[in-house]
């Protein structure tokens, strides 16, 4: 094992760590169920679900017979010019569960450039019309991801993109939303926006934002009459409505997706993380027929993006077995009982001195601190309880595979109460 961990610190750079001193790797030598087999023959019970995506824990049979009868059959081949069923199906299916009026769907490669994707569509969108819109409006502390267009509208002045201002093109943040998810809601919450739309409207081709959850930005769980009173705002000033529910997709939330707590439907909505299962990456933009028919207007008369890997064969098929082994559990049962769970076993952490706030909504507990931690170290003390926690900044926080036993959850939720009560 000590070989391994040697070797990858020569040659392998890791997300969010430097070369010359890097944050220390665990070698995983196999995953199964919610279980993390590392070399050293340690077991973690895994609370990341692989960055939100393996909602189905690993090793899944259901995904691995998907997988295994489309390689018999062929594992890619080029989206332009040629279809296949497990593309259709998907699409079909994605728009069957997806909020009502999306209708058309366009296959990307990973979340981020799915929200390129719908950039793009919203600017096109516009040029169809005769308009040059090119900048966007979104609300403060959220994320939206690492390429260029996904980085400008993710906020500058509280994330890890702060060192691009002045590259990236300058968007309108309004200020975040601060009624939270179950408390009284209080209409002043969307004056900022309402102020950048007044102002700045006619220039602005769509409003961006992650429904009722803002993940990699903090976290943070708002209420849902703020998305219906953006949704009216957009219909007011006739702006696109963009959804990027790449993390609250697919049941995370405790609805399938974050739209339907405010029971409102985007123009453009963004998915990926676990629409495979966490066994591949792939994402998909699906817009209405109207935005599209708009598109094929613009002076391109088609729509410009097409990723090499588009419609991959083989992570369609995962995909659609993944989203129907989703259906066909009672997942909202499953959902409810895993939020009960975790405000139940976290909330008492309110009393411990380092914590700020806690909160949680379906498979997401967030215990959030007042000082940022040593990714490192606690990163360790985790391993050691036999659990796997990825910390960032202040907040340390899970988002279970859904298929976690409550014996399972609990291990979690009192690794995070005793790590933390030792913080100064």
């Amino acid at each position: 094992m000590t070989n391994i961990i040697e070797r990858d610190r020569q040659t392998v750079w890791h997300p969010y760590t430097a070369m010359s001193h890097p944050l220390p790797c665990y070698p995983v030598a196999r995953a199964e169920g919610v279980y993390l087999h590392l070399e050293d023959g340690r077991t973690l019970i895994d609370g990341m679900s692989s960055w939100w995506a393996a909602i189905h824990g690993y090793n899944v049979p259901e995904l691995n017979l998907a997988a295994q009868t489309q390689l018999s059959q062929m594992s890619h081949v080029m989206f332009g010019g040629i279809t296949h069923r497990p593309a259709v199906e998907l699409c079909e299916l994605l728009v069957q569960i997806t909020p009502e009026g999306l209708d058309k769907v366009f296959l990307a490669d990973s979340g981020s450039v799915a929200v390129e994707v719908a950039l793009k569509m919203a600017m096109q969108y516009w040029q169809g019309q005769g308009q040059k819109r090119t900048k966007f409006a979104t609300i403060g502390r959220g994320y939206h991801g690492d390429t260029f267009a996904a980085m400008s509208v993710t906020d500058p002045a509280n994330s890890m993109h702060s060192m691009y201002q002045g590259f990236v093109p300058e968007q309108f943040f309004a200020k975040p939303p601060q009624c939270r998810f179950s408390e009284p809601w209080d209409a002043a919450d969307l004056d900022s926006l309402k102020q950048i739309l007044s102002q700045h409207g006619a220039d602005i081709a769509a409003i961006i934002l992650e429904p009722i959850v803002q993940g990699a930005g903090g976290m943070r769980i708002y209420h849902p009459n703020y998305l219906q009173g953006v949704r009216q705002l957009c219909d007011e000033y006739g702006i696109l409505l963009i959804a990027d529910e790449i993390a609250t997709g697919f049941g995370r939330t405790g609805k399938l997706f974050a739209c339907e707590h405010a029971q409102i439907s985007p123009d453009i909505l963004c998915v990926g993380k676990a629409m495979t299962g966490g066994y591949l990456t792939q994402s998909a933009v699906l817009t209405t027929t109207h935005v599209a028919t708009m598109i094929d207007h613009s002076p391109a008369g088609v729509f410009m993006h097409g990723p090499t890997f588009m419609g991959n064969p083989l992570a369609c098929s995962i995909a659609l077995a993944s989203i129907r082994k989703l259906l066909a559990m009672d997942w909202q049962t499953k959902l409810q009982s895993i939020e009960a769970q975790l405000k139940s076993e976290l909330w008492p952490a309110l009393e411990l001195t380092a914590v700020a706030d806690v909160r949680a909504i379906g498979a997401i507990g967030v215990i959030e601190l007042h000082q940022p931690v040593d990714l490192a170290t606690i990163q360790k003390q985790f391993v050691d309880l036999g659990v796997w926690i990825r910390p960032f900044g202040k907040l340390v926080y899970i988002m279970p595979p859904y298929i976690i036993e409550p014996e399972q959850l609990t291990q979690i939720t009192t690794a995070m109460k005793t790590v933390i009560a030792h913080l100064n």
